[in-house]
């Protein structure tokens, strides 16, 4: 089972959602770049439940540090990170053990590991292992900002419902970095969050896209082929339960146009090369062009629904109907955008420790 992800700086993550915990290790960091626990929990809560729009299940996440930090700066060895589950209801997947859940990895699942699998609230396909990824990633998110490389995910779409624009980048990654529901348009987020509650009262869910911006990013990252920057950002992308689909700058649009609509024109500013548009999102031939990286995530709607479903039972191969219990989410785009940041700032640190060194991600006072 792969549970690996990065070359210079990987992650690993583990556990089960109703296991007694859930963690991440952390590996290939410099020594010496900062570690603020507060900072970690404040991304932590961004993760949490909000309300009516998510479920019943909430969870502390207690975090603890257990290595590879010390002084509140990395050590240089790996950083291990642990998240207990507190509050678990195992009773409610007994009686659908056997029963594919329509849209979840059940019957996959029990395919590959032959019924030895955890399958207590999605064991570990479960969105909860994503606590881990924003635990770690909030060190890189921490690291790259040291390095003037910010990131800024906003619910693009949700229900249908559309947000406004990416405008002023700088501005609108600042205003989202606070907010839990991460919408730039105020009036599309009373609307996007009436359409979840009303897709929850008749037991339904609803999905969206997240549309993320990376800005300072130099020049010259990644690979021309396979480990280009849209390769790797794709692979770990896909790992965020319930993305489906991943497209960078104007993405399946560019079909559309033609080259002297897509291309896009080089200039020159302040003794810096740029683009005058920014259509293929910041990247050419897989390297980062030092114009803004910009993508888009499609997630489903959540496939826990309280609404009666057909289904088949892989134990005694019957088919038969299927009506959820339980605590779910009617929508997790919400949730999962700083997933998305998290993930982003985990890729963009293991390309930038293969370009420049480990070091690089250190404060300046520890890298020399």
């Amino acid at each position: 089972m792969k549970n690996t992800f990065g070359n210079s700086v990987s992650v690993t993550i583990f556990g089960e959602s109703h296991g007694s915990e859930i963690g991440v290790v952390l590996d290939g960091l410099a020594p010496g770049i900062r570690v603020s626990e507060e900072e970690i929990a404040d991304r932590l809560l961004l993760r949490r439940p909000v309300g009516s729009i998510s479920t019943k299940r909430v969870e502390p996440d207690h975090f603890r540090i257990v290595s590879g930090v010390f002084d509140g700066y990395t050590t240089g060895t790996p950083v291990c990170i642990l998240i207990p589950n507190e509050n678990i209801k195992s009773g409610d997947y007994q009686s659908t053990r056997s029963l594919a859940r329509p849209g979840h990895a059940d019957y996959a699942a029990y395919c590959k590991y032959h019924g030895y699998e955890d399958y207590r609230g999605g064991g570990h396909f479960s969105g909860r292992i994503t606590a881990g990824l924003v635990a770690a990633g909030s060190i890189a998110l921490s690291a790259l900002e040291g390095k003037g490389i910010r990131i800024g995910t906003h619910i693009a779409r949700c229900a249908g419902i559309q947000d406004r624009n990416f405008s002023d980048l700088q501005e609108d990654i600042r205003a989202l970095s606070g907010t839990s529901f991460a919408v730039l348009d105020p009036h599309a987020a009373a609307a996007m969050q009436e359409a979840v509650s009303q897709a929850a009262c008749s037991g339904d869910s609803v999905g969206g896209i997240l549309e993320t911006a990376v800005i300072g990013l130099p020049a010259g990252i990644g690979e021309p082929w396979f480990d280009s920057v849209e390769s790797l950002l794709s692979h770990a992308l896909f790992s965020i339960p319930a993305v489906k689909g991943v497209e960078f700058g104007d993405g399946f649009a560019l079909s559309d146009m033609k080259g002297s609509e897509a291309n896009d024109s080089f200039a020159v500013r302040e003794r810096k090369v740029i683009t005058r548009t920014n259509h293929n999102g910041g990247i050419n031939g897989g390297i980062s062009n030092g114009m803004p990286v910009i993508f888009r995530c499609a997630v489903k709607p959540t496939p826990s629904i309280y609404k009666e479903q057909d289904t088949a039972d892989f134990f005694s191969l019957t088919e038969k109907k299927i009506r959820i219990s339980g605590r779910h989410d009617p929508a997790i785009v919400h949730r999962a955008r700083i997933v998305a940041d998290c993930v982003t700032a985990l890729v963009l640190c293991d390309l930038l420790c293969q370009r420049f060194g480990t070091d690089y991600l250190a404060a300046a006072e520890f890298s020399n």
